[in-house]
């Protein structure tokens, strides 16, 4: 019975354990099931899926119940019996009566035709519907871009954390072994020193890093929707990215797969529609109207007291044909504004697409430095370790002194930083590039 739960025990640890443990993919599926922009962008485009119908554009008629009433009450005297009142000298009996009427009705109206006005809103909502769509994408874009950045800045703190771990290790050996010199009399006490101030700043370096490291981690937890006290470990390895491109083929890509650009061009049609929208008054508006309904009325009073009666009903219909022959130029001015916003449109794409173009030149250039940068950091940092090595071995046997030796060491604390810096800068570059030719969704899918 022990043994077995003690492993239920092991069991939950495990789980819990698992639970915390955090790497690209499960933080992207995270990320994009708690983001609020998302979530906000999703709801609108539902909103903008229930306007694209007919009934919203006005293919359909309007029908609507309607309930009228009137009530009339009467105070009078009866003729016959005013003169035998006035002989006998009594009081005169006042009679009184309420008549009340109630007509429900039923009515319908109906536009038959306004200049295919309904066929070009009903376009319009469709189009409307893929821009909310479009919108939608480039959140995700933008939200996926930002997990990826967060995620590999967090590791990038965490390798960070470490090279620092292994420089106050070293200093730490190093104090320890001259306080060991020192004891048989082969180190003075400022050497002493000079290596405990040097252990000290080390670990007041490592103890900054960590405050860097729980901030990436928090950022993370932010762009997650997580909540900022929760603890992950990172479990994947920093994304290596060595790819090249070729410039023809990202403008092809942009061209055909940049959702900004597309949004444009399905703005574009958006203003077209609203030209068609405008010339659809030039047109004359041919609608229907009917209606039925029915008469009940109610008499009350003193002589006659009877319930409702049906008193008839009545029925109606009309078909009406209306065109505007002036309003002071309105529907020209109306179109020719369309018109100027069309023309306006067309300019902001092309003002879109040379700033695209500008940013994809850009980007692709400094990718290709970033990755020649990255090459030289890695090369540092090899020849950096190895001469930390050396200088170890030549620091212990006398051949350098602990100037030279912390010289080096900060050496290889630089190049550390550097290749570092110099990987994140290729990744930044590289999803970048992605996301401005459509392609970070599918290579993240």
């Amino acid at each position: 019975m022990r043994l077995t739960i003690f492993n239920i025990f092991l069991f939950i640890s495990i789980v819990n354990n698992a639970q915390d443990t955090l790497n690209l993919s499960d933080a992207i599926a995270i990320g994009l099931e708690n983001n609020y922009q998302i979530r906000i962008s999703q709801k609108q485009l539902e909103i903008d899926k229930n306007n694209n119908s007919w009934g919203a554009a006005g293919r359909f008629p309007n029908i609507s119940f309607s309930v009228g009433g009137n009530g009339i009450a009467d105070r009078y005297v009866d003729p016959s019996l005013l003169y035998l009142a006035q002989e006998a000298d009594s009081s005169i009996a006042v009679n009184t009566q309420q008549t009340l009427t109630f007509t429900p009705a039923i009515n319908l109206n109906w536009v038959l035709f306004n200049g295919l006005a309904i066929n070009i809103t009903k376009a319009k909502y469709a189009y409307i519907e893929q821009l909310s769509m479009g919108h939608s994408v480039i959140v995700v874009e933008n939200t996926l871009q930002s997990i990826i950045l967060a995620y590999q800045f967090a590791l990038l703190q965490k390798e960070a954390l470490q090279v620092l771990q292994e420089v106050k290790d070293l200093s730490g050996d190093r104090y320890r072994y001259i306080q060991s010199k020192k004891e048989f009399g082969n180190a003075v006490t400022f050497d002493v020193l000079q290596a405990h101030n040097n252990y000290l700043a080390d670990s007041a370096n490592l103890l900054r890093q960590e405050i860097n490291y729980k901030n990436a981690l928090r950022n993370l937890n932010l762009i997650l929707a997580e909540p900022v006290d929760r603890e992950y470990v990172l479990q994947d390895e920093p994304l290596s990215v060595d790819q090249e491109f070729i410039l023809g083929d990202l403008i092809n890509k942009i061209e055909s797969n940049n959702r900004t650009l597309h949004n444009q061009y399905i703005n574009q049609e958006i203003l077209k529609q609203n030209v068609d929208l405008s010339k659809s008054k030039l047109y004359p508006m041919l609608s229907l109207s009917a209606g039925f309904g029915r008469t009940y009325t109610g008499l009350y009073g003193d002589v006659e007291n009877y319930l409702w009666d049906n008193n008839g009903y009545r029925a109606n219909a009309n078909l009406s044909l209306s065109y505007t022959l002036s309003n002071g130029g309105n529907v020209r001015r109306a179109i020719q504004n369309a018109r100027i916003q069309e023309e306006m449109g067309e300019l902001q794409l092309e003002e879109m697409r040379q700033a695209l173009y500008n940013q994809l030149f850009n980007t692709l250039e400094q990718y290709n430095i970033k990755r020649q940068l990255l090459h030289v950091a890695e090369q540092g940092i090899k020849s950096a370790r190895l001469n930390l090595q050396i200088a170890e071995e030549k620091y212990r046997s006398g051949a350098i002194s602990s100037f030279n030796y912390r010289d080096i060491q900060l050496i290889y604390l630089n190049a550390a930083r550097d290749q570092l810096e110099a990987r994140y800068n290729v990744i930044d570059s590289y999803t970048e590039l992605l996301r401005l030719t459509g392609g970070i969704i599918t290579e993240y899918e």
